[in-house]
């Protein structure tokens, strides 16, 4: 079968977007301009100045496991993104395990992202003088998300990348300002490491990789990118490696200027207008503000159109309901596994801000799960690499070596996440993830016996025949 005629089957749009679209997907679900605004002063709680030194760890973590998903991405391309590259190394079973984990993944990183684009609309609505309940807004938010997924991928990553790259670009040039203002003394503690433990770089390095997540979205896009075995890889690199010495630089920045103002970075819920404030250049606040809240939207985008690919996959591979496989007759989007998708994404947060969690207890929640999710699939990744190119007898020393060092440098933030043993909640949420997968190992091994049942009636029905 060529590749017109495997897109026809999947029924999503050809080679339709561009390199610039593809990476969009990928920075769009990274969400950049989200992590100085909200995640740096959570990382900076636990990392203090190895803040910096967290973000490194992660951004070298993020290009080792990018180049094992490039062993797969450079040779196939599939809507089914990690998923299909770990089925055809380690086999359907793990890959369909993994794929689920993956699934939940994204919608726990959309369910994560629209209370703190919520609390970023409010931040832009306090100006006007006025509040709106977070529950609607999140509504809205999901609401207009699940119309551009449905309506035109295209569309969507043009508005991704679009938005993240003017965000990023004033608060580029608040960190100018701000490190122009900053007192020296406060970068040369961060640079020495001063007051610094091993246990504060890995503790923070867990959240500092919840920042990443995402970045090889742009592969469930392999058969609508052009060029798909070229821009995909591309793509999912430099998006690693852009956003991570953004990420790098602006600990630095943020934190050295936080500590020339003496403020309180490890409870701030809007630093970057706390800066521009303090910098004199609030009106800059504002803009940033604005620009958060349209990156975390974005990332919701960006997390829901990846999963409803993947489900898409498993629909067409008979793992999951038919419904879920089937694409829009105009738009040639998985309208059905889209709008599920956006529903429960909803639902996850509505339910706990009803419950009065303020945001960004939910954005934790939601993402020490989620991160979870991300890990394995890295991790199984990993280990179908070597697999893979040996089936293909293109295995080398060298790729065993790299595998090594990456499972080495992953299991860093995985016992992070679950050693030492958290507070209430956090230590139930390894618990739960772990329940998932194995509801889906149980489930995979169901549907699988159920069509093989299926097959052997067919194949005895035109026997009879």
């Amino acid at each position: 079968m060529n590749e017109i005629e495997s897109a026809a089957k999947t029924g999503l749009r050809f080679q339709c977007l561009s390199f610039t679209e593809v990476i969009g997907q990928s920075i769009a679900n990274i969400a950049p301009s989200a992590t100085p605004a909200f995640t740096i002063p959570a990382v900076f709680a636990l990392a203090a100045n190895g803040t910096w030194l967290s973000y490194l760890f992660a951004t070298v973590a993020v290009l080792l496991v990018g180049v094992h998903i490039n062993y797969f991405a450079k040779r196939s391309a599939s809507p089914g993104a990690l998923y299909t590259f770990i089925t055809d190394g380690a086999g359907p079973a793990t890959g369909f395990i993994s794929g689920n984990g993956l699934v939940l993944a994204y919608l726990l990183t959309a369910s994560a992202v629209l209370p703190p684009f919520a609390n970023f609309m409010n931040v832009v609505f306090g100006y006007l003088g006025f509040q709106i309940p977070p529950v609607v807004i999140c509504l809205v938010g999901a609401l207009f998300g699940w119309f551009v997924v449905y309506k035109d991928v295209q569309i969507s990553a043009k508005v991704m990348l679009t938005c993240e790259a003017v965000s990023l670009l004033m608060i580029i040039v608040l960190g100018i300002i701000v490190f122009a203002k900053s007192n020296f003394r406060f970068y040369g503690n961060m640079a020495t490491l001063r007051g610094v433990s091993f246990d504060n770089i890995r503790l923070g390095l867990v959240l500092a990789f919840f920042s990443f997540v995402g970045f090889e979205s742009a592969t469930s896009l392999g058969k609508e990118a052009r060029n798909p075995l070229h821009n995909i890889p591309k793509a999912v690199l430099i998006s690693g490696a852009v956003v991570g010495t953004i990420f790098v630089a602006f600990s630095f920045v943020e934190i050295g200027g936080y500590l020339t103002v003496k403020g309180n970075l490890s409870q701030a819920t809007a630093p970057l207008n706390f800066l521009a404030v303090k910098n004199g250049v609030a009106p800059l606040g504002l803009l940033i503000s604005i620009g958060a809240m349209i990156s975390f939207w974005s990332c919701f985008v960006a997390c829901t159109t990846a999963a409803a690919r993947i489900m898409h996959s498993m629909s067409h591979e008979k793992m999951m309901p038919e419904a879920f496989g089937k694409v829009h007759a105009k738009n040639q989007t998985p309208y059905i596994s889209s709008t599920v998708l956006v529903v429960v994404e909803f639902a996850v947060p509505a339910v706990m801000l009803i419950a009065k969690l303020d945001p960004m207890a939910i954005f934790s929640y939601c993402g020490t799960i989620a991160t979870l999710g991300f890990l394995v699939s890295y991790l199984l990744v990993v280990i179908a690499a070597p697999i893979y190119l040996k089936k293909s007898g293109q295995l080398q020393v060298k790729h065993i070596v790299l595998a090594a060092v990456t499972f080495l440098v992953l299991m860093i933030p995985l016992i992070g996440s679950v050693y030492p043993i958290q507070p209430f909640p956090f230590f139930l949420f390894p618990i739960i993830f772990a329940v998932w997968l194995g509801a889906s190992a149980i489930w995979y091994f169901a549907v699988k016996a159920r069509n093989n049942a299926a097959e052997t009636v067919e194949e005895e029905t035109e026997m009879a025949g």
